[in-house]
């Protein structure tokens, strides 16, 4: 298939490209500089110029496609909710390139959305309409243009790691450095869901070639690693104490990153496994954050 890849060039969208291109499919990525254009040109990929304000330009890559697989996201999380309403404005207007067609379009959410009881993990079939996490804008835009007869699948995403990032990890090891402590809040047993990037690109190679219209999946390695196993293995990389804060310390500690930081969002991937044969195989959490150079 010759298949539009957004976020081509980041973090996760790469590793996307790596696995398309391994498997033998055709990849037109958008990238929004001349950098990226050699970079896609010398990984074996087309380059199609553009950029998520430009939904325009996002609905001339769709058009070329036989398929479209929507990994870029703007991760300034300082501005989280307008961002998340920006990329369900992309998800609409990809899909309106894609509408009476049966070209697949697999978006990307997060775990966050399939948890509907406290204590239990997320799963697949779930959908919290009413979610506070932002991310919720993403499916509504996804859960719209299937209304209208787009294919659309979901991939849904816990924290995505290697030695380098780790989803809202970096940030909180950020914090951590800038404060002097690594802090979690309360007794730190809530959870995080995590899943090596490698594993999680070849997520998404599957729920494309095995494509089925209304899917969602996890891409969860762990259903979860609490808290404060987080922050003692940030403290110990950092050389920085561990501490707990109560719940009203937290916004001043943290941030923006204060309410994830205070979430439980433990994620099942059962049915992800069973459905697609997907079985994780990188490095867990816990191996990356001891192997990475703080």
């Amino acid at each position: 298939m010759r298949v539009f890849l957004t976020g081509a060039t980041g973090f996760i969208g790469s590793r996307v490209l790596r696995e398309l291109l391994g498997a033998g499919h055709q990849v037109l990525g958008l990238t929004r500089s001349e950098v990226g254009e050699r970079w896609l040109k010398e990984a074996g990929a087309t380059a199609h110029r553009g950029a998520l304000e430009d939904a325009d330009s996002l609905a001339r890559g769709a058009a070329q496609a036989d398929a479209v697989i929507h990994t870029a996201f703007d991760h300034d999380f300082s501005r989280f909710a307008e961002n998340c309403e920006k990329d369900g404005r992309v998800i609409g207007a990809m899909a309106d390139a894609l509408l009476g067609s049966d070209r697949p379009l697999v978006i990307t959410s997060s775990t966050g959305i399939g948890k509907t009881r406290p204590g239990e993990p997320a799963v697949e079939q779930a959908v919290d309409w009413r979610h506070p996490l932002p991310r919720i804008a993403g499916e509504r835009a996804g859960a719209e243009a299937a209304n209208r007869g787009v294919s659309v699948a979901v991939v849904r995403l816990p924290q995505v790691h290697d030695t380098e990032r780790q989803g809202l990890i970096s940030p909180f090891i950020a914090v951590s450095r800038a404060r002097g402590v690594s802090a979690y809040v309360g007794d730190g047993a809530n959870r995080w869901p995590a899943v090596h990037v490698d594993d999680a690109a070849r997520l998404y190679r599957l729920a494309l070639e095995r494509h089925e219209a209304g899917a969602r999946y996890h891409a969860v390695a762990e259903e979860g690693v609490s808290l404060r196993h987080i922050a003692e293995l940030v403290g110990a990389g950092l050389g920085l104490p561990v501490v707990s804060l109560a719940p009203g310390e937290a916004a001043d500690h943290f941030g923006w990153l204060a309410p994830f930081v205070a979430m439980d969002m433990l994620a099942s991937s059962a049915w992800t496994r069973a459905r697609l044969n997907w079985t994780p195989t990188g490095p867990d959490l816990v191996s990356d954050l001891k192997a990475m150079n703080y």
